[in-house]
This record gives structure tokens, C-alpha cells and sequence, in this order.
């Protein structure tokens, strides 16, 4: 672990900073971070596609607009695109070979991150049709966290963790319908936040669970990034210039059923050290568990639905892994009766969690049981094991999909080794301006993001 001090770690909102004052030009900056790929995707395989010529034009564009007096909020910033989003003229991967021919426009959401300025370099791996919470495919290998290369990054957004962590891209379009942007985010001493179903464009994959969020190195930066982005609403900016106030933060390391288990010494260590952080800062802390109800086999319903819904729309779906078609023969066995009684549950999983809410602005949990999982760890499994597994490491993260609230990962220290722990922050619903004021806090009393790992130094 060492100190950042090369721009390519300095985060969206301050190379935006940089580039707008002439410190730095766009080019020079998305020269350094195509070099630090070339250098290092070889061992972390963050990338599905660089697109370096197209980066280095633009780059070149942005050049010229800020010359010309454009202050868009991104102008000239790299930034990396999760492999599950259109990139016009590229494949949409989904991390397997069964896709069909190349997207012919951007999706939205890349559409809003161009208009803000913003330079795309990349397109970032991920597991096959974004299942699983590790990033490994029998098409395009394995993704390796920096921090920890015998580790996985997470998942399904790995691949863009792995990228912001070392350094690759200012920051990363990442999507979350089970914990895809928190896990990769906690896996990788990053900020992940899960916007509000609806926040930002494209969302509501899986019958609902699915939206898309910022993976970054700080949490202004993720503010900038879905102020760029989002449908509408207040930005998000000014929550994180704000005093956050005292607020009432509920604390909860009870696994959600029907897993069982419970988070181990290390991982109720970062929690222990954030409640008294959060107390020293002078916010209520309390103990307060959520009344999950039977959230667990409703979530479930919808993921493995929505997975056979996905991998029938593939143009080969012969050529998916036989551990994705086993997912996904799980999914096309249930009716469309369950499927509407679990989507119910939700609605009413969330008034459950409305007296929690009413007496704490803020849920404090574990994100994970233990720390990430070796890469291979599955290798070889069937479906139904290695669903069964990754529930047990990650369980603290679905209930809120489920419900469709925002929720963050936020970096909460080191291991005494140099591993990066995290904490999961869940908002009331549509309340990212809490989370993100009250993540900000924490960043300001225990910084993060000028730490790097050694191998990307």
C-alpha cells in the first residue's frame, strides 16, 4: 500500500478540476492511464476492450472545447464502462461469446456521461450475464483485485473496480441487482453507490432489482457522476459540501435469512470501528435490527427469473457456460404467479423496514462475512453450489434491491496486512443525499482514497 500522488488517482471530480485549470490537458491524462492499462492488464485483466484510438480523439476534442471555453462538469475525464451497457460500434459482452452483433448507438446512460464531457476508455469485464458476485468467464479469464491478486475483485462490476482501484480510469459505470456495485466497491477499498431504483437511466433488470450507480475512488465523485446522469431530482453535490448534522444511525451485523451465519471478527471489526467513529462524530448509534421478513426466497425469485429472461434474449444462448444455462433452466422453471407474488413482496418488504426508518436515518451493516474470495474458488461448481455459496459471503447486500432503497459501500480501514474493509450504508427511499453527506463525513475524518495498492503504484 502506498500514498497516491500521480493525477490518475486523484478522482472524477478533481481531474475534471485539473483539466478545467490547464494543470493538466485531457490527452496527457488519458495517455497516462492507456500506458498504466498496457502495463497492468496483463496481470489484472480489468478490460473486455480498450478503446485507445477513440479515447485518445476525443480526448483530443475535449482539449479543444476547453480551449474554447467549455466548462462541462466531466470535460476530458476518463471514465470506464461496464460490459453490460451499449458503447456504439462494440459488442455488448456480457462476459460470454453469445452475444450477437455490435451496439449501433449508446445507451443512455453513456449518452449523458459523453454530454458532461466525459472520455470513455474502456469497456469492463464481467462474470457471464453479470450472475455472479466474482468476475471470471470461460470467455474472457479471470479479473484480479489489485489490492490482492490471488482475490477476486467482486462482482459483477469487477472489472471496473479493478480498473478506478489502479488506477485505469477516474471512475466506473457500474450496475448492482444483488450488490454488483457495493461488492466490487468493498472488495476494492473503493465508494459504490446503489442509487434509488429509478435515480439513473436504463435500470430494472431482473423484474426491478438491477439499476446502475458510480464505483470511485471518493464520494464527490460519485455525487458528480449521477448528477450527470440521473433522470432528475436535486443534485447531489451540495449533500456532500454539507455538514451532515446529527443523525440516528441504526447498527445491524444480523444476517438476513434464510442464510445462516454471521460475519467474522475481521468484517464486525470494520462495523465496530465505524459505529464509534460515527459516535465520535456525534450521531445517535443504536442497535437495531431490520425485520427482513421473507425477503430471501422473494429476492431469489426474481434474480433466477430474471437471469432466464437474459440469457433467452442472448443471440447464442448455446454458447453460455453450462453453470449459466444451469442458472438459467433455475429461472424458466418458475411461473409467473411467483414471479408477481415476489415482486408484491417487496412493496411490502419495504413498508416492514418503514419503522426502522422512521426512527434512524441511516442503516449501518457488514458487507461482508468474511474477506473477498479467492479467485477459482467455484471454478468447476454447478449452479446451484455456487449460488449457495456466495449467498453465505455477501447476504447483507439483496434485501435492498429487493426493496429498491439506495445503499453505499464505504471504505472503513486497512487489515493489519494492507486489505481494504468496508461498511454497507442503507438510506431511506430516495435518500442519497444522507448517504452520500453522511459517507462524506467519514471520508473527511478517515481518508481513503490516497491510498493505492502496491502492485498499481
Amino acid at each position: 500500500m502506498t500514498v497516491a500522488t500521480d493525477p490518475v488517482f486523484a478522482g472524477l471530480a478533481r481531474q475534471a478540476a485539473l483539466i478545467a485549470a490547464g494543470e493538466i490537458s485531457s490527452r496527457e491524462l488519458v495517455e497516462a492511464c492507456l500506458e498504466r492499462i498496457e502495463r497492468l492488464e496483463p496481470t489484472l485483466n480489468a478490460f473486455r476492450v480498450v478503446l485507445a484510438e477513440r479515447a485518445l480523439a476525443e480526448a483530443a476534442q475535449a482539449d479543444g472545447r476547453r480551449g474554447s471555453g467549455d466548462r462541462r462538469p466531466l470535460l476530458g475525464v476518463p471514465v470506464a464502462v461496464k460490459d453490460d451497457t451499449d458503447v456504439a460500434g462494440e459488442v455488448t459482452a456480457h462476459g460470454t461469446n453469445a452475444f450477437g452483433p455490435p451496439a449501433a448507438s449508446d445507451g443512455e446512460i453513456v449518452t449523458r456521461l459523453r454530454s458532461a464531457g466525459a472520455v470513455v476508455i474502456g469497456k469492463t469485464n464481467v462474470p457471464e450475464l453479470e450472475i455472479f458476485p466474482f468476475t471470471e468467464s470461460p470467455t474472457y479469464g479471470v479479473t484480479r483485485n489489485p489490492w490482492d491478486l490471488n482475490r477476486t475483485p467482486g462482482g459483477s462490476s469487477g472489472g471496473s473496480a479493478a480498473a478506478v482501484a489502479a488506477g485505469l480510469a477516474g471512475g466506473a459505470l457500474g450496475s448492482d441487482g444483488g450488490g454488483s456495485i457495493r461488492i466490487p466497491a468493498g472488495c476494492c477499498g473503493l465508494f459504490g453507490l446503489k442509487t434509488q431504483r429509478g435515480r439513473l437511466p436504463e435500470g430494472g433488470g431482473w423484474h426491478g432489482l438491477s439499476v446502475y450507480g458510480p464505483i470511485t475512488r471518493g464520494v464527490e465523485d460519485a455525487a458528480l457522476f449521477v448528477d450527470v446522469t440521473q433522470r432528475g431530482g436535486e443534485p447531489l453535490l451540495p449533500a456532500v459540501q454539507r455538514p451532515a448534522g446529527r443523525l440516528r444511525v441504526a447498527v445491524s451485523a444480523k444476517v438476513p435469512p434464510p442464510v445462516d451465519g454471521k460475519a467474522d471478527a475481521e468484517q464486525r471489526g470494520a462495523v465496530e470501528a465505524a459505529r464509534e467513529l460515527l459516535r465520535s462524530l456525534g450521531h445517535e448509534v443504536f442497535e437495531r435490527d431490520p425485520d427482513y421478513g421473507p425477503q430471501g426466497l422473494a429476492f431469489t425469485t426474481r434474480f433466477l427469473h430474471g437471469v432466464g429472461v437474459d440469457a433467452g434474449r442472448m443471440a447464442h444462448p448455446e454458447r453460455l457456460s453450462r453453470r449459466t444455462r444451469g442458472v438459467a433452466r433455475l429461472g424458466r422453471l418458475i411461473p409467473a404467479a411467483a414471479l408477481e407474488r415476489a415482486r408484491a413482496e417487496g412493496e411490502a418488504a419495504a413498508r416492514r423496514y418503514e419503522p426502522l426508518f422512521q426512527q434512524a436515518d441511516v442503516l449501518l451493516t457488514p458487507v461482508f462475512t468474511r474477506r473477498p474470495l479467492p479467485v477459482g474458488f467455484y471454478e468447476g461448481r454447478p449452479a446451484l453450489w455456487t449460488l449457495l455459496g456466495v449467498i453465505r459471503w455477501m447476504p447483507y447486500l439483496p434485501p435492498f434491491n429487493h426493496t429498491g432503497q439506495p445503499a453505499a459501500a464505504v471504505p472503513m480501514g486497512f487489515t493489519p496486512d494492507g486489505f481494504p474493509l468496508a461498511v454497507q450504508l442503507v438510506g431511506r427511499p430516495g435518500d442519497e443525499a444522507t448517504l452520500l453527506s453522511l459517507a462524506a463525513q467519514i471520508e473527511r475524518e478517515r481518508p481513503w482514497a490516497d491510498r493505492v495498492p502496491t502492485v498499481a503504484a
